[in-house]
């Protein structure tokens, strides 16, 4: 489907997106990739990168000039604390690009449009929530990302089902990512990047926020490119879907591994249920993404863990996260 084809990956230098230019690389694809006010982290002279500012209409037609099939990475994404803080912060940005890239798309007559959503959509359950469990009744914590998601969902599925000539949009809700190029800087890391430093670094004490038993669904961003290729070749009908490794495990259990993977069991680990987490429980169903997509995670949790602390000792060896932000 993608060799040769003409491919147009926002968010270029984020994390989802160095990922998915990768794995389109070998796929044999023509790539063109965003940046907004970064340099390119993937150098290759198979990609045509494009600098704008996808909140503004004419950025947006002329990044999808030409294109086949787009895949909306691009987004302002931050950790627990920048939320608890300033909720709002994400919320003109992200549905500006949004709106903006969907009209553009349509406009250019692109083949196939996909957009990376959450699964903040999703009620706090005491089961794996599956497609349809949608009810547009979020966690308090996430409630603004989580309808700015969901509006954009909600659009998509008009571009598809609610006009004349209609625009194949897909919709994916990934579980918690996590993997190389994660965002590592203090001010923006999430759950794993964030303790996956304080290990590398032998914080002492060290600290971990909440009391380790939010019950998470984590998925090694190799899986997560997979199920988004996999997605775009086989979605023709609008149908949102889980892309997760369909395993919760607790922080704990997480901490465990990253102590173990960078040779840190001894650490003095403090839990500080002062600090602000995200959703308690998250559970993910993906048999729809079985089914339909034939789609299997790949990379175990401990494996996952092992490369990223791997990729980080070698990525960082000779600078930190906030020199290469």
């Amino acid at each position: 489907m993608f060799k040769n084809a003409k491919v147009l990956v926002t968010g270029g230098t984020g994390f989802v997106g160095i990922n998915l230019i990768n794995r389109l690389l070998d796929e044999g694809a023509n790539i063109r990739a965003t940046l907004h006010d970064k340099d390119p982290v993937i150098v290759d002279d198979r990609i045509e990168y494009v600098r704008g500012d996808l909140r503004l209409e004419e950025d947006c037609q002329k990044v999808v000039d030409g294109m086949d099939y787009i895949f909306m990475c691009a987004a302002n994404t931050s950790g627990a604390k920048v939320m608890a803080s300033t909720p709002l912060v994400h919320l003109t940005p992200n549905m500006l690009m949004n709106i903006q890239m969907l009209q553009a798309a349509y406009s250019a007559k692109v083949k196939k449009f996909l957009f990376v959503s959450t699964n903040t959509v999703y009620p706090l359950t005491d089961f794996p929530v599956k497609e349809s469990d949608v009810t547009n009744n979020f966690y308090e914590s996430y409630h603004i990302v989580a309808w700015m998601k969901r509006f954009t969902e909600i659009v998509c599925e008009m571009y598809t089902n609610r006009i004349r000539e209609p625009m194949k949009t897909v919709v994916v809700r990934p579980g918690n990512l996590y993997g190389p190029y994660d965002k590592f800087d203090w001010e923006k890391s999430k759950v794993i990047p964030a303790i996956m430093r304080r290990a590398i670094e032998r914080h002492d004490p060290f600290e971990v926020w909440g009391d380790g038993m939010d019950l998470k669904d984590f998925l090694y961003i190799d899986d997560c490119i997979d199920g988004l290729i996999l997605a775009m070749e086989n979605l023709d009908e609008f149908e949102p879907i889980n892309i997760a490794s369909g395993i919760p495990v607790t922080i704990r259990d997480v901490l465990t591994q990253i102590l173990k993977s960078a040779d840190y069991d001894d650490a003095d680990v403090q839990y500080d249920s002062s600090k602000p987490t995200m959703i308690p429980k998250r559970m993910i169903d993906i048999s729809l993404a079985k089914e339909k997509l034939g789609f299997e995670p790949k990379v175990s949790l401990q494996d996952g863990i092992h490369k990223t602390v791997q990729w980080y000792k070698e990525y960082y060896k000779t600078s930190s996260p906030e020199d290469k932000k």
